[in-house]
């Protein structure tokens, strides 16, 4: 009975183990390299080193992103559906940055008011297969902690 009771303990340990490993481990997610520093979004909330939220109201937010149809406008730009692409941009790694999409503001972190009109701290073009437009927000706002003057990136 006793081994039963330590097995039925263990196994959904094992579970949430393996879970969180392929999570963690995996290139899915919207990324981004920056200079040797990649930052990479994440659903696993407690792993994330900056929680973006987002708003509707400009006057709760703290950055402000603009969506603009204009790829030479934009602060920055993703485009991923073509030839061009890097897939070695983004491995995970100690230095791997990782940011989350929050619910609610959290710990006076980052919150973006995203919208097509102006005025903005950044302007982004958005052409993707698998980035949203609030995805390459969160990235851009994530990567800096919310701060202004992102430096050159790329997928």
């Amino acid at each position: 009975m006793l081994r039963f009771k330590i097995l039925a303990s263990v196994v959904p340990l094992l579970a949430a183990a393996v879970f969180a490993r392929a999570e963690i481990g995996s290139v899915s997610h919207p990324c981004i390299a920056l200079g040797d520093t990649s930052v990479e979004l994440t659903s696993l909330f407690w792993t994330a080193n900056v929680h973006v939220a987002f708003t509707d109201d400009p006057a709760r937010a703290t950055v402000r992103v603009q969506i603009t149809d204009d790829a030479d406008a934009a602060d920055f730009t993703v485009v991923d559906d073509g030839l061009g692409s890097e897939p070695d941009s983004c491995q995970a790694s100690p230095a791997t940055r990782l940011i989350s999409i929050a619910a609610q503001p959290v710990d006076g972190g980052p919150v973006v008011y995203l919208s097509s009109d102006g005025p903005a701290d950044y302007r982004i073009y958005v052409r993707s297969k698998t980035f949203s437009q609030r995805e390459a927000a969160a990235l851009i706002v994530g990567a800096r902690g919310g701060h202004r003057q992102l430096q050159a990136a790329s997928l």
